[in-house]
């Protein structure tokens, strides 16, 4: 009986060890940040690990009266791009953490 108790002792610990991680990643995760871009460049934004957007540069010579639908695809195109890539990157981070935990195919965890 002595051995069952070890054993859910043991795995309270590994679980609360990888909270700690979890809530570690989270952390990390919301503190990066990456660069999106569309039109090669002439458009770019800057988004955080949470998908917002921290900063938009659109380069001035996208400029004339009949380029304004133009210059909003790119806008968009270029926070996809963004949002993308932030969420590649918080999925690398999470996984560092759970690889070799074999939890079952689906699980989210809370982030």
């Amino acid at each position: 009986m002595l051995k069952g108790i070890g054993d859910m002792a043991n795995m309270m610990a590994k679980a609360k060890e990888m909270q700690a991680k979890v809530e570690e990643a989270q952390t990390k995760i919301a503190a990066m940040e990456v660069d999106g871009e569309a039109g090669a460049g002439l458009v770019t934004c800057r988004v955080n690990g949470k998908g917002e957007v921290k900063s938009l540069n659109i380069d001035q010579s996208i400029f004339s009266p009949n380029d304004k639908e133009v210059v909003e695809d790119l806008i968009i195109a270029a926070l996809k791009d963004g949002k993308d890539k932030a969420d590649i990157k918080a999925k690398s981070e999470m996984s560092k953490i759970t690889d070799g935990l074999n939890l079952p195919a689906g699980l989210k965890l809370p982030f």
